[in-house]
């Protein structure tokens, strides 16, 4: 896990734009089964949003304010999975995504935002 989390932070670290969607996809899905495997309950709802979040992506509308939205709501639940005690190992770079999840679900709605005036 620790060497996907070091991938996806390294794949975020240029934004969201420098990221293929092919490589997204692949590494939601990738994410989405670890958290399946899991077998935790406070993984489950961090896979179903992964599976919102690729759903979002595949559909061809790339929505803005969805996208944004999602993006939130993972790095909400990916700083409440660091402060668990089970993650103590990963707590910096899980929060460290947790921020940069957040930075860019933001910065996606204050486009939407700014796109709807």
């Amino acid at each position: 896990m620790n060497d996907l989390l070091k991938a996806t932070l390294s794949g975020l670290q240029n934004g969201l734009t420098s990221l293929p969607l092919g490589s997204a996809m692949d590494n939601t899905e990738t994410w989405q089964q670890q958290f399946l495997r899991g077998g935790q309950p406070e993984f489950q709802d961090i896979a179903r949003e992964l599976g919102n979040l690729q759903s979002l992506l595949s559909s061809g509308n790339l929505s803005p304010l969805a996208l944004g939205s999602s993006l939130n709501l993972l790095g909400d639940q990916t700083s409440q999975l660091a402060q668990q005690g089970n993650a103590a190992d990963l707590r910096a770079d899980l929060l460290r995504l947790a921020d940069t999840l957040r930075r860019h679900g933001h910065e996606l709605l204050e486009h939407a935002g700014r796109s709807k005036n």
